[in-house]
């Protein structure tokens, strides 16, 4: 068979059976194998950067899924280069193809011949331009091995166009993948993580993406509850506890996180990080008020996350899921003996801050307030729920203010934050789980960035939320520009000769989004949000597509942050809520 047959056949038996993509002159050879090996579904997106983070959202909907995005030569991996830098900076496995030039003419400058494998090297575990048609089978093999052994992350296969249709000897029958690697705790260094408990008063566990990594939020739900920690979620690691249970004690940091998340933190005296990278909007930049008066102990897959922030007082190398399972086994044994300690005084203190710093969401304010929106969401969106968002105002307040109860419901770009991010990765995570209501929420610069994307939705039949809130502004940058006394180059506003009723608002997306195949709606009265957002569920079921509600904000709102980077200098721009009526929607009732 063809190498690029061969390549195709090793997909389906390491369990793809869904790819997104763009073919192009180059890599027309493998899409003929798509076709006529077939088993695996293909969505065509309308950017190659889009198909990137597709293949994201699409890895990140369920346990165990790879996505895979295909393009062309030349610019079509450029284009995937974000896609990639955000999977690997969020430890994300997908895997990129691209078609390259004839072998020969890789180095003539040929039409669309770049060196993808070098540029992308950077951003991924692996990134290799096959040159032997022979060694198609190893590289793929090996792609997966990398994907998913260790710390997970992208790697980028390229396939010169002859490579591509060089008959090879392969027999899928006997294929097997390779054994994944994963480090794995001892129990030894097990029994010594949970011996700094036996010495604290008030700990912490810090769960982190590596959990929903390993699939093991059960087990991290199960060893709180065992020995009675309150738990601080990471903004990847969010969903890993339900945000309504007892021992759920908030998000920690400098942006998106809670006040009293922060609060009950800077009272601990001990934390055990599972799964987490120390990230700088949860840690802030100083590094002295995160850690002064409290020990650490950092569990995390990749050896060298260890000590890469700061110095843990003990680093295990190990899955989180094999840490867990030694936890749990340690301390049901210290348990029986009469070993635990008792945390129970502590965890209620956690859920007595819950219940009582909390910021405030009802305004009736028109234009509306942004933590409306937040509380209109809550009341319309139940607990099974996944929401997809990337950067911005949108998506810090959303973490403060919405819930989130299970492991991938929050899918969330963390670390590289690419604008344009959402629509793409919202189809990915619909497409994977289909029976899993999805919610994306973007600011109006997010929105634009890849607003194309929603015709692939509406063409292959994706229906989700997209609720869009609309200052015209880039309200993270003119927020963060403030402490440098500018507004500059930040404000979108501008009359639409075609739209006047809309006034400075700018875009028409509503006629925009119409335009590419979805249902839209516009809301201005906050009172009519609500109403608004069970009407776009009915119509993304009726319709099977995209339904987008932009809530036209005020155009100016700051949100809650530390304007120091400091997690313990956070600045409240908005009311406080001092009367229940004040959030409604609060994880827990407020307490006066």
């Amino acid at each position: 068979m063809t190498a690029a047959a061969a390549a195709v056949e090793i997909l389906k038996r390491e369990g793809i059976t869904q790819a997104f993509g763009v073919p192009g002159a180059a890599i027309n050879p493998f899409y003929r194998e798509l076709k006529n090996v077939g088993g695996i579904n293909h969505t065509l997106a309308r950017h190659v950067e889009g198909a990137s983070h597709m293949a994201e959202g699409y890895t990140r909907a369920r346990a165990g899924n790879i996505g895979v995005c295909i393009g062309t030569s030349g610019p079509a991996g450029t284009d995937m280069i974000t896609g990639l830098y955000s999977a690997i900076a969020d430890s994300i496995p997908i895997l990129c193809i691209t078609g390259q030039a004839p072998v020969s003419k890789l180095h003539k400058e040929d039409f669309q011949a770049v060196d993808i494998a070098t540029i992308a090297k950077p951003v991924t575990k692996a990134a290799t331009t096959v040159l032997e048609a022979a060694q198609v089978p190893g590289v793929f093999q090996q792609a997966f091995h990398l994907m998913r052994s260790g710390r997970p992350g992208p790697v980028l296969i390229d396939l010169p166009i002859d490579v591509q249709l060089t008959e090879i000897e392969f027999d899928p029958e006997t294929y097997e993948p390779l054994p994944v690697y994963k480090p794995q705790a001892t129990r030894a260094q097990a029994e010594k993580a949970l011996g700094f408990l036996l010495e604290s008063e008030r700990p912490l566990i810090v769960s982190g993406g590596g959990i929903i990594n390993a699939d093991a939020s059960d087990l991290l739900v199960e060893f709180a509850e065992l020995t009675g920690i309150p738990v601080i979620s990471t903004l990847m690691g969010w969903g890993t506890i339900p945000d309504d249970h007892e021992l759920a004690a908030g998000m920690v940091g400098v942006q998106t996180a809670h006040r009293y998340g922060n609060a009950t933190f800077l009272e601990s005296d001990f934390v055990l990080g599972i799964g987490n990278r120390w990230a700088n909007r949860h840690t802030g930049y100083n590094l002295e008020a995160y850690t002064k008066g409290r020990k650490f102990v950092h569990v995390d897959i990749e050896p060298t996350q260890l000590g890469k922030i700061f110095a843990p007082d003990y680093g295990i190398a190990s899955d989180a899921k094999v840490a867990l399972e030694l936890f749990i086994e340690i301390a049901k044994e210290w348990k029986a003996a009469g070993k635990l300690p008792d945390f129970t005084a502590w965890a209620a203190s956690a859920q007595e801050r819950k219940a009582t710093l909390q910021r405030r969401t009802h305004f009736d304010n028109i234009p509306m307030k942004p933590q409306r929106v937040y509380e209109e969401m809550n009341k319309a969106f139940g607990p099974e729920t996944r929401y997809v968002t990337t950067i911005g105002l949108s998506q810090i307040a959303a973490a403060q203010f919405l819930h989130v109860y299970k492991p991938r419901h929050w899918v969330n770009c963390g670390q590289a934050g690419p604008l344009g991010w959402t629509i793409p990765a919202a189809i990915g995570a619909a497409t994977a789980d289909p029976e899993t209501p999805v919610v994306a929420l973007s600011g109006d610069y997010d929105f634009q960035f890849m607003i194309e994307e929603l015709a692939v939705a509406a063409q292959h039949k994706v229906p989700y939320v997209h609720v869009l809130v609309n200052n015209a502004y880039l309200g993270l940058i003119r927020q963060a520009q403030g402490g440098l006394g500018i507004n500059f180059e930040v404000n979108l506003e501008f009359e639409n000769i075609n739209t006047p009723e809309i006034g400075v608002y700018g875009v028409d997306h509503v006629k925009v989004a119409e335009g590419l195949g979805v249902k839209a709606i516009r809301v201005e009265d906050p009172n009519k949000l609500g109403e608004a957002l069970e009407e776009a569920k009915k119509l993304a079921q009726e319709f099977q597509v995209p339904v987008v509600v932009e809530a036209i904000l005020e155009r100016v709102t700051n949100i809650a942050m530390s304007k120091t980077v400091d997690m313990s200098d956070v600045t409240e721009f908005e009311e406080l809520a001092t009367e229940p009526g004040h959030a409604p929607t609060a994880i827990k009732a407020l307490q006066v």
